[in-house]
C-alpha cells in the first residue's frame, strides 16, 4: 500500500482551488506560495539566517552592507550631494543591511547622514518589528511603508538587494503549436503538478527563432519585475538619483526553468511544500536593463557581485576588521569575503550580478565607464 502523500496547508488549499477553477498560472502558484494571508511563506516564516531556510548577503557579513553603503555615499557625492535625501530599501530582512549601511554612511558621509531620512518598504508586520530592534540606533530617522509608491518625493538612493526573485513570474513551455503558459494543475494521484496551458507567448519576446528550440524548453517572462523595474526609473527620471539592484540571475535573456524553492538550507522541488519553502527564480538582467533604458534614465552595469565588492573596496576593508583580531576571528572574515565575492558553489561571487541605475547620466564607480 503506498503511504500518504505529504502535503501542507497551502498545498490543500491550492488543490481546492484548482478544482474548483481549473489549472493556475505559475504567477499565482508563485504569488500564492510567498504572500497567501494565511499560509504564505513570508507571513508564517523566519526565512533569513542560520535559523531560517536561506542566508543572504549581509547576513554573512557586515562588510557587505558597508560596501553598499560606500556605493550609496559615491553616488550621492557623483550627483552633487545634496541635503534632502531619502534612503530607501525595498524589503529589508531583519535590518541588517540598513544597518551596516548607516554606520558607514555616518562615519564617512556625515552631512548625508544628517539630511537623509530612511524608508523601509515592508509588508509583513513581524518583520517591521525585527526591523525595528536591529535598527533601534536610527529610529528617529526611519518610516515604514507598505509599498514604494507611499515613499516621499524627493532625491531618493534606492537599495534592492534579492528584491526581485521574489516578485513572481509566469512560465512558456515550448510545444508542437508554439509555446503554451506552463500551469500548476492535479496530476493521476492528484498531486500538484505542471500542465500545459492555452494561452500563448508572442515570438518576437523570444531571443531565438521558435522553429530552433526544442520541445519541452521554458521560456520565463516577467512583466510584473518589469514593472517594478519602472516604478523605481520613473522615480529617478522626475527627482534624481540612484537604484542599486543585486540579485541572482544572468545577464542575457535565454531559455532555462529557474523556479526554485529553498527549505532548510536545501533545494526541495518547486511543487512539493508549497508555504513552507521559499520559491524564487533567476532575474533576467538584460530585461531590466532594457526597462531602465526605455524610461530614459542612465544605466550602469553589469558587474558579477565579486566583481562589485572588491571594486569597491572589500578586500582592504576586510583586511582593517581582521587586524588584531584572533587566528579565529580572521578566518571568519576571510571566509566570509570568499563567500560573498569568490566563484564555485555555494559562493555568491558569480552568480550574483549588479546594476545601478541613475536619475542622470553619471558613471558610478565601480562599473566601468559608460561613453
Amino acid at each position: 500500500m503506498n503511504s500518504p502523500e505529504v502535503t501542507t496547508p497551502l498545498a490543500e488549499k491550492i488543490k481546492t482551488l484548482i478544482r474548483a477553477s481549473g489549472p493556475i498560472s505559475v504567477t499565482d502558484y508563485f504569488a500564492l506560495c510567498l504572500a497567501d494571508p494565511e499560509f504564505g511563506y513570508y507571513r508564517t516564516r523566519e526565512p533569513f539566517g542560520r535559523h531560517g531556510d536561506f542566508v543572504t548577503a549581509p547576513e554573512i557579513s557586515q562588510l557587505f552592507g558597508e560596501m553598499v553603503g560606500i556605493f550609496m555615499v559615491h553616488a550621492w557625492q557623483r550627483q552633487g550631494s545634496p541635503g534632502d535625501v531619502r534612503l530607501v530599501e525595498i524589503g529589508p530582512g531583519r535590518g541588517t543591511m540598513m544597518s551596516d549601511m548607516l554606520r558607514v554612511i555616518q562615519r564617512i558621509a556625515p552631512s548625508l547622514m544628517d539630511g537623509l531620512r530612511v524608508h523601509l518598504v515592508e509588508t509583513s508586520e513581524r518583520l517591521r518589528g525585527v526591523q525595528r530592534v536591529t535598527l533601534e540606533a536610527y529610529s528617529t530617522k526611519i518610516s515604514w511603508h507598505d509599498s514604494f509608491e507611499d515613499v516621499p518625493e524627493g532625491f531618493t538612493l534606492i537599495a534592492a538587494n534579492e528584491l526581485f526573485d521574489a516578485i513572481p513570474i509566469r512560465q512558456f513551455v515550448r510545444t508542437p503549436t508554439g509555446f503554451r503558459e506552463r500551469l500548476v494543475g492535479l496530476g493521476p494521484e492528484d498531486e500538484l503538478s505542471f500542465v500545459a496551458g492555452i494561452a500563448t507567448l508572442d515570438p518576437v519576446l523570444l531571443p531565438a527563432p521558435v522553429a530552433s528550440i526544442p520541445e519541452g524548453t521554458i521560456f520565463e517572462f516577467a512583466p510584473a519585475r518589469q514593472a517594478v523595474m519602472q516604478t523605481l526609473c520613473e522615480r529617478l527620471r522626475h527627482f534624481g538619483g540612484s537604484a542599486l539592484v543585486i540579485d541572482y540571475g544572468h545577464m542575457v535573456t535565454s531559455f532555462g526553468d529557474t523556479l526554485q524553492a529553498v527549505k532548510n538550507h536545501d533545494y526541495d522541488p518547486p511543487l512539493a511544500s508549497p508555504g513552507e519553502a521559499d520559491l524564487t527564480s533567476h532575474v533576467d538582467f538584460e530585461d531590466l536593463a532594457k526597462v531602465a533604458l526605455a524610461s530614459g534614465i542612465h544605466l550602469n552595469g553589469g558587474l558579477h557581485q565579486g566583481e562589485f565588492l572588491y571594486g569597491l573596496g572589500l578586500a582592504e576593508r576586510a583586511s582593517a576588521l581582521a587586524r588584531d583580531k584572533e587566528p579565529s576571528e580572521q578566518r571568519l572574515i576571510a571566509a566570509a569575503v570568499d563567500r560573498l565575492a569568490g566563484e564555485g558553489a555555494g559562493k555568491m561571487g558569480e552568480l550574483f550580478k549588479v546594476i545601478a541605475v541613475s536619475g542622470s547620466a553619471v558613471n558610478l564607480m565601480p562599473f566601468r565607464p559608460v561613453d
